[in-house]
């Protein structure tokens, strides 16, 4: 497991932890928070992969970009989050 798959799965938990799927979303510049600040490139980085992937809506609003979770990707999501971290997500 490399670094890069690690804060994708971490991306992906925070996400759903916090029941950002579809509609409920988060400002883009709050997924970096809770990372070491060395880290909020590479965040950065994998947050516009996880959005090509469709893994991540994005909404842009006038006070800057928002992310949800793709829903119809939940199952994959929910596989990743635990392939990688351990952890179940309902």
């Amino acid at each position: 497991m490399d670094k890069h798959d690690l804060i994708k799965a971490k991306l992906l938990f925070k996400l759903a932890r916090r029941r950002n799927w579809g509609n409920s979303h988060t400002a883009f510049d709050n997924l970096k928070k809770g990372f070491k600040p060395n880290d909020h490139f590479l965040v950065n980085e994998v947050a516009e992969e996880l959005i090509k992937e469709n893994f991540l809506f994005k909404k842009p609003v006038d006070y800057g970009l928002h992310v949800s979770l793709n829903h119809q990707k939940a199952f994959e999501i929910k596989k990743m989050i635990f392939d990688f971290l351990g952890v179940k997500v309902d």
